[in-house]
């Protein structure tokens, strides 16, 4: 106790100043004890309590000094960053840190993108009408063929013999109808045409009746009908045959040939007109890769599937001018024109019951670029113009406040400070909108250095000062230690 003393004469002089207590001198250095020696233990307590109080209090009012002034400093940073992002219309000084741009005039161009893959409606995966053992492939991928040359055959003799036997079953109908379309007396007739002759020779009168064919009206249906059967059957065995004879419906380049000569393959049972080609060919408007025993790919009439969200889709008509970049060649841009939009859903996320899911609609597109170069399967991004101002007034779409009918931009007036001016806007683009009404060319504007959308106004979403989207009321500090005002700061209480 009698250190304490000597280390802290100005702490002495304050409880003695301040607590009405008798000054108490360390033993042994000269200063007598109190008078009343048996009150020192109570007053020995008494003064040990108010010296651990008085460790205590200037260290709080420290604490609170800096707090205040942090406090302080906050509110200034806040004002501050209010005033620098908030504008209240009007007339105002320029801002030497805002961007500046013209008003020019040129083209703006309103775009909606998607991604898709190409394909050919001229491409054909083929196959023999007719099955059997291939006697002849005369291609190989690679080769160049056009409409109509031979690619394949199969062994005939079977397809030959079924047609030699429905030919002799047509001339039998054939002969059948005439037989009975020149007529015959009935057995029932005659007999009474004979007792007829009787009669009369009897009666002493000879009389020789001439025969009249008749037509039996059933029996002439059904030797019509027995002939068109075997007519049909012969047409039948004549497209099988020529279905032996692989032959090419377009013109175009074998991308692949299955089989080789030697090997059996299946026939699809679907001649058509002496082409031997099947009905499995890809028809036109479907972006499926074609199969079959000869696939043929031809880019002329190339074209171009995109899906695109549900908003964008409703934006995108028949007719608009798109740009088709091949995702492998960055460089090669294709020009094409919108065939067609799907009115059903490209994705499942709806008819499967997931609400989730992003909608898309597909749109096919024909490529009005040449084609030559071009393969079915490469895939692409698409961008279709839905809207396009030539020689047009224009700002960055950035400078444009305001939505609807109310619209406004700051002009930066001669002396620096900026107008906040009304403006009609056309074509909205992708960077850049028309403006039909309240500026003129050559005029400059301030595009707003506003922070994005979601922060309060206020960079990073941090409040100024450290205070990290909240300071003590929400949320841990973003700062040091102090940086929410409040000893190791931190949202909603003591950090």
């Amino acid at each position: 106790m009698a250190d304490d003393f000597t280390r802290r004469p100005m702490l002495d002089r304050f409880i003695h100043n301040k607590c009405c207590l008798p000054p108490v001198r360390p033993p042994g250095r000269g200063s007598p004890l109190p008078v009343n020696s048996q009150d020192s233990p109570r007053r020995s307590k008494a003064w040990a309590s108010t010296m651990r109080a008085m460790k205590v209090l200037p260290r709080r009012r420290r604490a609170a000094l800096i707090n205040s002034v942090l406090g302080v400093v906050v509110l200034a940073g806040a004002g501050g960053a209010y005033a620098a992002v908030h504008d209240d219309g009007g007339k105002s000084s320029g801002n030497g840190t805002a961007r500046v741009a013209t008003v020019t005039k040129g083209t703006v161009l309103a775009t909606v993108s998607g991604s898709g893959t190409l394909f050919s409606p001229s491409d054909a995966g083929l196959n023999f009408a007719t099955g059997g053992t291939l006697t002849e492939v005369s291609v190989k991928p690679g080769d160049k063929v056009t409409k109509g040359q031979v690619l394949a055959k199969v062994d005939p003799t079977s397809a030959k013999e079924t047609l030699s036997q429905d030919e002799a079953s047509l001339t039998a109908a054939e002969a059948n109808l005439t037989k009975v379309q020149a007529g015959e007396l009935p057995a029932a007739n005659g007999s009474s045409a004979s007792s007829g002759s009787s009669a009369s020779g009897r009666g002493g009168v000879t009389a020789t009746p001439t025969p009249t064919p008749t037509v039996d009206p059933a029996q002439l249906a059904q030797a019509q009908a027995q002939l068109t059967q075997a007519r049909n059957r012969v047409d039948a065995d004549q497209r099988a045959l020529d279905g032996c004879v692989l032959k090419a419906p377009v013109s175009g380049t074998v991308a692949s040939v299955s089989a080789k000569k030697g090997q059996t393959v299946t026939g699809t049972g679907s001649g058509g007109s002496g082409n031997g080609s099947s009905g499995s060919s890809s028809s036109a408007g479907s972006s499926t890769t074609p199969t079959g025993f000869i696939v043929l790919t031809n880019p002329t009439g190339m074209q171009v599937t995109a899906d695109f969200s549900e908003a964008d889709s409703l934006k995108v008509k028949p007719g608009q001018a798109a740009r088709v970049t091949l995702n492998a060649e960055s460089g090669t841009v294709l020009n094409a024109k919108v065939l067609s939009v799907s009115s059903l859903p490209a994705s499942s996320g709806s008819a499967a019951g997931n609400s989730g899911s992003a909608v898309q609609y597909e749109a096919t597109l024909t490529i009005t670029s040449p084609t030559a170069n071009l393969r079915t399967g490469l895939s692409a991004s698409i961008q279709v113009i839905t809207g396009e101002a030539s020689g047009a007034l224009s700002v960055p779409t950035a400078a444009v406040s305001g939505t609807g009918a109310n619209r406004t931009v700051l002009v930066i007036n001669s002396d620096g400070s900026t107008t906040r001016t009304d403006v009609t806007v056309g074509v909205e683009g992708d960077s850049a909108d028309q403006i039909t009404k309240g500026l003129t060319e050559g005029q400059k504007v301030q595009i707003p250095t506003v922070a994005s959308a979601g922060n309060g106004g206020f960079p990073s979403g941090a409040f100024p000062g450290g205070l990290g989207g909240g300071g003590r009321f929400g949320g841990r500090g973003g700062g040091s230690r102090t940086g929410g005002g409040v000893r190791g700061s931190g949202g909603g209480g003591r950090g």
